[in-house]
């Protein structure tokens, strides 16, 4: 169900130009010879220099809503339907070779493990330019020279020296930045990062979300990160949308949503994280496991989890709705919200 308010957390604030609008996004894998919906109706905006963070637990469908977004998934294997526009064209409905001009000019991806992303065979160096070389009319030169620019700007040491390593010559978050080099190159206003710290150091992490942060302010583009992390999103995002099965349960600011979560998997996730300032024995995981990809239960996907679930959450699938004027929820009971006629009758 798509809902458009002034309000809508979807919609970033006013004053900026949309820049990618995500309506209604389905997919649908082919598994044991049929096809399993792995996202649901999954509807987004984004606006120019701003970060939305998308959570969820692994399987949650993140990945495979950025995939789709670029673009990225074998039609034999998927398929793809909804809306998603970048500045008003629709990107599925564009031929292949229109699709290939726009991903990496207009909107780019920096990819969960860079190590399996870039060429092993190649010199960092030599992909970043023929990136460049790709998109734009430069002649060889002028694109190494660009290529050891950006080196420098995500700030890889000596970059005129290291453009000709390999990427096994770099450590984790050299190689992450080098796969933000690649992404930028071309200016694209729209960035997706997929999971872009994993398996890095708190330190690296930092490193690499202040200059996603410094980029984004500086071209005046619009993040979308995928992320499993809430101190990660919490330090980046404007705003969240928290995902599960397949589907957006909550979305909203980020400080009002972790500070008055409205559904129960995300006051789950929160209490899930370790804190400073409470003890370790403090934490309350959630119970269970998420369903497996395209196979939720019937009725509200997170029912065998929840400890508020009641006999109508066995039955109707929620949808996303408002609970507050900057939020909405996918929830039959959503905390913190007075009890409905229809909640009473459960």
């Amino acid at each position: 169900m798509t809902i458009r308010t002034p309000q809508h957390p979807g919609t970033a604030p006013a004053g900026s130009a949309t820049l990618l609008d995500v309506e209604g996004l389905t997919v649908d894998v082919l598994s044991g010879g049929g096809h399993r919906r792995v996202v649901d109706g999954v509807t987004l905006a984004l606006r120019e220099r701003e970060t939305l963070a998308l959570i969820g637990e692994s399987g949650s469908g993140k990945s495979m809503t950025a995939m789709a977004v670029m673009g990225l998934l074998a039609p034999d294997t998927a398929r793809v339907g909804g809306s998603v526009r970048h500045r008003g064209t629709d990107l599925l409905r564009l031929p292949p070779d229109e699709l290939r001009a726009r991903r990496g000019k207009h909107v780019a991806m920096v990819f969960q493990d860079a190590l399996s992303a870039l060429n092993p065979t190649l010199t960092v160096g030599f992909q970043i330019a023929e990136t460049i070389r790709a998109h734009e009319n430069a002649t060889r030169r002028q694109a190494r020279a660009r290529a050891v620019e950006l080196m420098g700007r995500v700030r890889i040491p000596d970059p005129a020296r290291r453009y000709h390593d390999y990427p096994h010559q770099f450590s984790g978050g050299m190689r992450q930045r080098i796969m933000i080099a690649m992404a930028v190159a071309l200016t694209p206003d729209v960035l997706i990062a997929d999971e872009p710290t994993t398996a890095l150091d708190v330190t690296v992490q930092a490193q690499i979300m202040e200059l996603l942060a410094g980029l984004r302010a500086e071209t005046g583009s619009a993040l979308l990160l995928i992320t499993h992390d809430l101190g990660v999103a919490a330090g980046a995002a404007d705003r969240v949308a928290i995902m599960y099965a397949g589907r957006l349960v909550e979305a909203g600011p980020v400080l009002p949503l972790y500070e008055r979560p409205a559904h129960p998997y995300t006051r789950g996730l929160l209490d899930a994280v370790p804190r400073l300032d409470a003890a370790l024995d403090g934490l309350a995981p959630i119970p269970g496991a998420p369903p497996p990809p395209g196979r939720p239960p019937e009725g509200c996907a997170f029912h065998p989890r929840c400890p508020a679930a009641q006999s109508r959450c066995l039955r109707e699938t929620p949808v996303l709705l408002p609970a507050a004027p900057d939020r909405l929820v996918a929830c039959h009971h959503p905390l913190g919200q007075p009890n409905t006629p229809e909640a009473a009758r459960g």
